[in-house]
Order: C-alpha cells, then structure tokens, then sequence
C-alpha cells in the first residue's frame, strides 16, 4: 500500500496539472478548503465534481459503550461529515 500524498506533493501536482507555480497551486488548493469547510461547518453540503459530496448531518443522543471497560453511557447529540463517493471515481478505481 502506497503512502498518503502530502500536501507538500499534492501542491506541486497540483502547480504542474494547472501549469502554474506552487504559490498559486497553494492559494487555489487553500481556498477550495476554506470554501468547503464554511459551507459544511453551516450546515449545508458541497458536491465536488468527480470526487464526490461533502455533508454535514445531525446525530442524535444515543448509547455507547466505552471498550476498554465495557460501561454504557449517553453521548449527546452531535455533527458529523459525511463524504459521499461520486461513482465515476468509484468506477475509475475498479477498472
């Protein structure tokens, strides 16, 4: 299994894919994340084109066990982010 691309590597891919300097690739990638990251912290969801949708959702209070000593407790009511896979990557990834 290969590791992780860093950010250090996804910048310079994403420079050389835009055919554009690393600075311009880190202002590009920084601003998709800060977009992103405000429309989902307010609650709606952002579909990402050929990667997939990002959402938030509502949890409610429910039962959860704690593993080490195996002791029922209620977590409260919380947010979580939802990615959703578009099927064309999906596809590309099983070809």
């Amino acid at each position: 299994m290969n590791k992780p691309m860093t950010k250090t590597q996804l910048i310079a891919a994403l420079a050389e894919e835009m055919g554009t300097d690393k600075k311009v690739a880190t202002t590009a990638l920084e601003a998709v994340a800060a977009i992103v990251t405000r429309e989902v912290a307010s609650g709606g969801a952002i579909t990402l084109p050929g990667l997939g949708k990002m959402a938030c959702r509502a949890r409610p209070e429910r039962q959860v066990r704690n593993p080490a000593t195996g002791e029922t407790m209620t977590k409260g009511a919380d947010k979580q982010v939802k990615f959703t896979i578009a099927k064309a990557l999906k596809d590309s990834v099983n070809d």
